[in-house]
């Protein structure tokens, strides 16, 4: 299984769930393109971050596989599993946005903002500092909030894209989630044909922190 980080997040974000995970589960998670310290310039799309994971198959000679999503690295496996359906074998996610448009990335882009951040949240900026590069975190911050407009402006998974899903795919959402709704959650859940919704009573959407025992029975189910 690979494990997909949200936005702003890293490959580290799954320090707890990898050391909470049954003995024989082999799990691998992945820096996308421009996150954990890697500099990058072009601008993120859903095709690059799905070409970084398609790139890891190919190195491993891996022609299926199962994909743990949080947040937007959910986001990133359905629209894998929508576009090369030949490669994502099963799907879980957890606090995926999965309702976009211009009004919900306006209000989420302003989470983004690197000066704001680092005038208002500094211990945050430091964190992102020392995840992704002190010349970096700035240009990844703007990065992102271009994605998100981009999504909220129709370039993500379209709505009819979720009937094509044929995979077997678990949404989970936490009952304390203050970023996605159980709504969106339920709706996306009932509409892939292979679909189910779970709630983790008491989670909430920042990964690190649910708790890890929690997160991993869900996970590895």
């Amino acid at each position: 299984m690979i494990l997909l980080h949200g936005a702003l997040g890293s490959a580290a974000q799954f320090k707890a769930l990898c050391a909470t995970r049954p003995e024989q589960e082999a799990v691998f998670p992945l820096d996308f393109p421009g996150h954990g310290g890697a500099p990058i310039n072009e601008p993120f799309s859903m095709q690059l971050f799905a070409d970084g994971v398609l790139r890891f198959l190919n190195e491993k000679n891996w022609a299926q596989i199962d994909i743990f999503g949080y947040s937007m690295g959910g986001y990133v496996a359905l629209w894998l599993a929508w576009k090369h359906p030949e490669r994502v074998r099963s799907i879980v996610t957890y606090g995926t946005k999965l309702d976009w448009n211009p009004e919900v990335a306006a209000g989420m882009n302003r989470m983004f903002d690197p000066e704001k951040i680092e005038a208002k949240a500094p211990q945050l900026a430091d964190s992102l500092a020392k995840t992704h590069g002190p010349d970096n975190w700035k240009n990844l911050c703007r990065l992102t909030a271009d994605f998100l407009t981009d999504l909220g402006n129709g370039h993500g998974i379209t709505p009819e894209a979720f009937a094509a899903i044929q995979c077997p795919v678990r949404i989970g959402w936490g009952d304390q989630d203050n970023v996605v709704t159980e709504t969106e959650s339920r709706r996306v859940a009932e509409a892939i044909p292979q679909g189910s919704f779970e709630l983790l009573p008491g989670a909430k959407h920042l990964i690190e922190q649910v708790d890890a025992a929690q997160l991993a029975r869900f996970v590895f189910r």
